[in-house]
């Protein structure tokens, strides 16, 4: 691992994943969530203040990145509820089927190398009627936003840990066995536009 992705990317991410305006998506969307709930891209833990803890059975979490696993600590002292946090892909959930009553993903899918499949592993652990609920960027509706989010993504990427800007999630996420319910789409107010295009809502497995 260089010393860029070991010391700098993870503050980096963590930095970027904590403004105000995100922490509005994910006070519109965490609290959603109930019963068995597994978070995928669990990072520095910038979704734990806004669980209700009087909703939660069981908490499990997955991250594959031990540096950003160690920035959440803090967070984690601070919760009102108990927490598993495994530091896996999440291409490969240990989970059984039908387990699971919320999946949450947020600000995740651009970095997982294998998003489809990690989306695969979401609908097979999630039980019927149960709910997914994910918050995401990726690639905006607007030509020329587009066009320079596609010039941007080779440079982007190494700088946020394998980040990409023009993935589709709302796509994505309808293609894996989902059907979308209550989107929210627009682009963050204070962000740059390329990377600031956020989709946000629920979905129930097919």
């Amino acid at each position: 691992m260089s010393f860029y992705n070991k010391h700098i990317m993870p503050k980096f991410v963590n930095l970027a994943c904590g403004t105000g305006q995100m922490k509005k998506v994910r006070s519109k969307t965490i609290p959603l969530a109930k019963g068995d709930v597994l978070e995928i891209g669990f990072g520095s833990g910038h979704n734990l203040p806004f669980y209700q803890a009087s909703q939660i059975k069981r908490f499990t979490a997955i991250d594959p990145d031990q540096q950003m696993r160690k920035l959440a600590a803090e967070r984690l002292k601070n919760a009102q509820f108990d927490c598993e946090i495994l530091g896996l892909e999440a291409e490969a959930i240990p989970m059984d089927e039908n387990s699971i009553d919320t999946v949450v993903v947020t600000f995740s899918l651009c970095t997982i190398p294998d998003a489809n499949r990690a989306l695969a592993e979401m609908r097979r652990v999630i039980k019927p009627g149960g709910t997914l609920i994910f918050a995401e960027h990726g690639l905006a509706p607007d030509i020329g936003v587009a066009k320079w989010q596609r010039r941007i993504e080779p440079i982007w990427k190494p700088l946020g840990g394998g980040c990409h800007l023009t993935r589709k999630p709302v796509e994505m996420i309808a293609k894996s066995g989902f059907v979308v319910e209550n989107v929210t789409a627009d682009y963050l107010p204070k962000a740059p536009k390329f990377a600031g295009y956020v989709s946000y809502g629920t979905a129930k497995p097919v």
